[in-house]
């Protein structure tokens, strides 16, 4: 069986001379990352989302992607949507089941900086291009993908679930989510509320403890004109007997 170019990209990639390209300032801080989602999570990933949350809170979630993505300006019959910390794609997958109900000419992308994370994606479907980035720099992470995969330089919609509490920087991520749109494209973002357990540091590999929805909302809207914040009430991250609220953010250029 020939290799496919996913696998091809993946065998050709440094890591550490990716994040160099990208300009990442703590290097060292994303490759112990990376080191902890590949030992601890990758091929359980799945499971441990399944978890935390239950399918019927998985559905909402889900749900609430698709329905932002169908909402008015209407994304057209050929976009391109990008997952940006997409994982092993457990929701990847489920939303782009769901989209492509309604818009059958959909094309589908998924980011993510673990290498083990894509390879279980990859090995679930071949409908996405999968490539290596960092949530802060999409449009450098891009660039570095299309030597290798087509890759398209801007998305009609972005969206993250559950990345962004991994990210180094948050407003990072969210000029970055701007600047890898297009002109009428539409950002979603999924996340915890701010909490107080700090072991999931270690636990989960966080860096954030959640976030506040105000602070959320002023990181939106210092680059996008339209920002709506609001929690998804009835779910949480529960892990252990500790609970922890979702954001959903959904902006437009």
């Amino acid at each position: 069986m020939s290799e496919s170019a996913f696998e091809t990209y993946i065998k050709n990639i440094n890591i550490r001379e990716l994040l160099e390209s990208l300009d990442v300032p703590n290097i060292d801080a994303l490759v112990k990352e990376i080191k902890h989602f590949t030992l601890n999570e990758a091929e359980k990933r799945d499971s441990i989302v399944l978890g935390y949350f239950g399918e019927t809170a998985i559905n909402h979630i889900v749900d609430s992607i698709v329905d932002c993505m169908l909402s008015s300006p209407r994304l057209p019959a050929n976009a391109k949507v990008l997952d940006v910390g997409a994982g092993s794609g457990f929701f990847t997958l489920r939303v782009m089941k769901k989209l492509l109900c309604t818009m059958p000419s959909l094309s589908f992308y998924a980011m993510d900086l673990t290498p083990a994370m894509l390879q279980v994606l990859a090995r679930k479907s071949s409908e996405i291009t999968l490539f290596l980035g960092v949530a802060e720099n999409i449009a450098g992470s891009v660039e570095q993908a299309r030597k290798y995969l087509a890759v398209p330089k801007k998305f009609d919609a972005a969206y993250s679930t559950l990345m962004l509490h991994h990210s180094l920087d948050p407003e990072k991520v969210f000029a970055s989510m701007r600047e890898a749109l297009k002109m009428r494209g539409k950002a979603i973002v999924i996340d915890m509320c701010k909490h107080f357990f700090t072991e999931f540091r270690e636990e989960m590999g966080d860096v954030h403890l959640g976030f506040e929805t105000t602070s959320i909302e002023e990181m939106g809207k210092k680059h996008f004109k339209r920002v709506e914040v609001e929690k998804m009430p009835g779910i949480r991250c529960e892990s252990s007997g500790r609970a922890a609220e979702l954001f959903i953010a959904y902006m437009l250029p």
